[in-house]
């Protein structure tokens, strides 16, 4: 789909409090675009609940050490039923900490023992918390992909935005999955890390900043790992209450409306992904769940009443954050929507 020149926007209306309406964004762009699911539901993503030993300056969860939302075993039975019964292709389990659930290993396990790709959302220093020390092995026991949030291959980047102290356990855990087999080629176990911006930036070329943290962390720090994800910062929660203190509210939403990419439309992770909550409400994506725009009202509302026929090609709830999504190379779970 060809790119086309978009308006200039008016400074008014990029306020998150009165945003540009992103579903006549996205009809504006031309060729019949518009926001819908696929036909099948691909990836059921799990959050297990706010509980976190991190407090993340960038964190869209709010997540933190003295969070008390967390899934029961209830609830995470509900779960394994509907990723058994519905053969979900991919489960992505995140938090928070996940690990710190204490349904967390079963969640993995029977996911695994259902056929699911399992992807467990790991900050690596959760691996120092008690009884967290065998993780590596259960990791590779069971097969899961990886993914951790590293926001640069320095430490004053690193412990700026997540806190003093990380970036050194970040290392010592990254080394600890590398002797596992973790991120080292050939192994087919896969450690995948995560960038975020540190500020109110859009992120760089994915496959240059990748080349970068290789290069780095390798001659640097002796570690390696798989693949890099660059993620837009998301104006909600945290995040945006950082934007709001440093006066960057505007300039970032200004930033990130004028930067839509219509060609990153169609590589949404919302298109074939359901999210659910620690209560097992349903959801279109993480980011929705945060602010709690739930999905249609005329579709099963919680995964114990999950029904995949009915999430075909259904719509899509947005808001004003979807921006992030769509601009630049586009922003998933898996890193950038468009080639670099």
């Amino acid at each position: 789909m060809p790119s086309k020149v978009l308006p200039v926007i008016n400074a008014e209306n990029v306020f998150a409090r009165s945003p540009v309406n992103f579903d006549e964004r996205v009809a504006g762009a031309g060729g019949g675009l518009s926001l819908r699911a696929g036909a099948t539901v691909e990836t059921l993503q799990v959050n297990v609940g706010k509980l976190c030993n991190q407090a993340c300056k960038h964190c869209h969860v709010d997540a933190g050490p003295k969070r008390t939302e967390i899934m029961s075993r209830e609830t995470a039975e509900q779960i394994i039923e509907a990723v058994r019964r519905f053969r979900f292709q991919t489960v992505d389990i995140t938090g928070g900490a996940p690990e710190l659930n204490p349904s967390f290993r079963y969640l993995v396990a029977e996911s695994r023992a259902a056929g699911a790709h399992t992807i467990v959302r790991h900050n690596l220093t959760v691996m120092f918390e008690p009884e967290q020390g065998n993780l590596p092995e259960f990791f590779r026991e069971h097969g899961v992909e990886v993914v951790s949030s590293l926001p640069y291959f320095l430490e004053g980047q690193t412990d700026a935005q997540r806190g003093h102290g990380v970036f050194a356990k970040s290392l010592e855990a990254m080394r600890r999955l590398n002797d596992t087999g973790y991120g080292i080629e050939g192994s087919g176990l896969t450690l995948n890390l995560v960038y975020n911006p540190v500020g109110a930036f859009l992120p760089p070329a994915q496959s240059s900043i990748e080349a970068d943290f290789k290069r780095e962390l390798q001659a640097r720090y002796g570690v390696s790992f798989n693949r890099l994800y660059t993620i837009t910062n998301m104006p909600i929660k945290r995040f945006l209450d950082y934007l709001r203190r440093t006066g960057n509210e505007e300039r970032y939403m200004r930033k990130l409306v004028e930067a839509f990419n219509p060609q990153a439309v169609e590589g949404l992770m919302c298109r074939s992904l359901v999210s659910v909550d620690w209560t097992g409400r349903l959801y279109d994506c993480d980011f929705n769940q945060m602010l709690e725009l739930g999905i249609a009202a005329h579709l099963p509302q919680t995964i114990s009443d999950f029904d995949p026929a009915q999430f075909s090609a259904r719509p899509i709830s947005t808001a004003a954050h979807c921006f992030g999504c769509t601009a630049g190379a586009g922003s998933s779970c898996g890193g950038s929507v468009v080639n670099d």
